[in-house]
């Protein structure tokens, strides 16, 4: 480790991988938990014509991701969410909007006259050219994200869970999933800068859904949820460090690892 923070673009990694790996860790129980990992999925990949609209614009590609993941959040809580996590109605409306975000990132990237390598890398990550300000905004947006779970976790949990006896006792159920799928567009717009909007399963996904498989306990979960994406992050940042290999590959591979390792101990 002394060696590996030695430097201060590793310093700079660690950071903010550290950091979008705690926010991943808990929003992303929430996903599995419900059912929307085709959510997690498509926000990522609108991430990438939110960037090439930054580029063409020529304004930071964090504005445009940012930008772009809300305005899907709410577009998918609009088109296609009523009570049951992952219902049909959604699943079409998610898939809709995943079309039409494709199309518009095409359109975009032919547009733009520059270098599209700048664009090109929010779909693999640029976690070794993290620089102190991306650090400090992901600070912020991590702070703000796990602030608002932790105002709506416990009636979200309740509504994820049993959506129908949330709604008949008061909870606002339409409501918590707006405000919950917003949470979500904030982690993949920060998260896909590390891994990539290839690889945010990497850590929306993989490590949550292992968390599931340890323990039902939702407070026992987010920990261990938490815990294995900040492990995760780590090991494949040491690892691509020592070797020539890319930081997503072990991310990635570490993740389903983790995953198949809680199936494998559960079967057993």
């Amino acid at each position: 480790m002394p060696d590996l923070l030695q430097y201060q673009f590793m310093q700079n990694a660690y950071a903010a991988g550290t950091l979008v790996a705690l926010l991943a860790g808990v929003a992303g129980y929430f996903i599995v938990l419900r059912g929307q990992s085709f959510i997690a999925h498509t926000l990522s990949q609108i991430g990438f014509p939110g960037a090439a609209a930054a580029a063409l614009l020529h304004i930071s590609p964090v504005a445009g991701l940012l930008a772009f993941c809300g305005a899907g959040a709410v577009a998918i809580g609009a088109a296609g969410r009523d009570l049951d996590a992952g219902d049909r109605r959604e699943s079409a409306a998610v898939g809709s909007i995943l079309a039409l975000a494709l199309g518009l990132g095409i359109l975009f990237v032919r547009l733009y006259g520059g270098s599209a390598q700048s664009v090109y890398a929010f779909l693999f990550g640029t976690i070794l050219g993290i620089t102190q300000r991306d650090v400090l905004l992901t600070v912020v947006v991590v702070l703000a994200g796990i602030g608002a779970l932790a105002a709506i976790g416990r009636p979200l949990l309740f509504a994820s869970v049993d959506p129908v006896v949330a709604e008949a006792r008061g909870v606002p159920v339409r409501s918590l999933s707006f405000a919950f799928l917003l949470v979500v567009a904030l982690s993949v717009a920060v998260t896909v800068q590390i891994v990539g909007t290839l690889l945010i399963f990497a850590l929306l996904v993989a490590p949550p859904a292992a968390a599931l498989q340890l323990t039902a306990h939702p407070a026992f979960g987010v920990i261990a949820s938490v815990a294995l994406s900040v492990a995760v992050t780590w090991a494949g940042l040491a690892l691509a460090y020592y070797t020539d290999f890319p930081v997503g590959f072990y991310i990635t591979t570490l993740a389903f690892g983790v995953y198949a390792g809680a199936r494998l101990r559960r079967a057993l």
